[in-house]
């Protein structure tokens, strides 16, 4: 990922609600505004959540409080012709399609769609069989770090190395967990401390409201930046 100009990422996400034409209007969006990606994500819901898990606060302020968390996201999949639909759409928009994937049938699935990027999001980064699994596919890597302390970083980095990824091949991200990220918990100097500890690329994943953090991130030396994208 290295790279004079900086990758920026559009983070479509789930924001789809689970409708085709509302993923294209994110793509469009995404493309209009110059992204160089934009990213969606990959799963299974019964290998995502429980079917008795219970849905955090925030989701049953903003969703059906009778429907269950296994239900809600269920609705959010997205199925493997959907996925070719999206791709084709992207490369007519001259955009790069994205996919996290969320369990080892969905990094089979991208994998398999051709996808050249695999972005780790930071609630697996302590899962090692699911590193191992992307880093034997010698393909690009986002890492995002989120709430993972240095050494945590470290094992998931020597991780994806061994199993078979080039280290000049990963880019790691710096990340803030909370939605929206208050401005004083943001917190650059520990991208650059992340990017100097392992002497890798580095960048940032954006959740604060404005632009300013981004702008600061490039400064900084990121080479890629992940902003949340919504309609409004």
């Amino acid at each position: 990922m290295k790279s004079s100009k900086v990758f920026i990422i559009a983070e479509a996400g789930v924001n789809h609600n689970g409708s085709i034409e509302i993923a294209k209007k994110l793509i469009d969006v995404a493309a209009e505004a110059g992204a160089d990606a934009v990213k969606f994500q990959t799963f299974k819901a019964e290998k995502l959540v429980s079917k008795n898990a219970q849905k955090a606060a925030y989701q049953k302020e903003t969703t059906d409080s009778e429907e269950s968390q296994f239900d809600m996201i269920k609705k959010l999949e997205l199925d493997i012709h959907t996925h070719k639909e999206l791709i084709a759409y992207c490369e007519n928009k001259k955009i790069i399609f994205l996919s996290t994937p969320f369990d080892h049938d969905s990094i089979e699935l991208l994998n398999e769609l051709g996808l050249d990027i695999f972005k780790i999001p930071s609630g697996e980064i302590t899962n090692l069989p699911y590193l191992k699994h992307i880093g034997q596919l010698s393909k690009k890597v986002i890492l995002s770090t989120g709430m993972a302390d240095i050494g945590e970083i470290e094992d998931a980095l020597d991780l994806l190395v061994e199993a078979g990824t080039k280290k000049n091949n990963i880019t790691v991200l710096h990340a803030n967990t909370m939605y929206p990220t208050p401005m004083e918990d943001v917190n650059l100097r520990a991208m650059v401390t992340i990017g100097n500890t392992f002497d890798i690329a580095y960048g940032y994943s954006d959740h604060t409201l404005g632009i300013e953090v981004d702008i600061a991130a490039v400064a900084m030396g990121a080479v890629s930046n992940r902003k949340t994208l919504y309609l409004r």
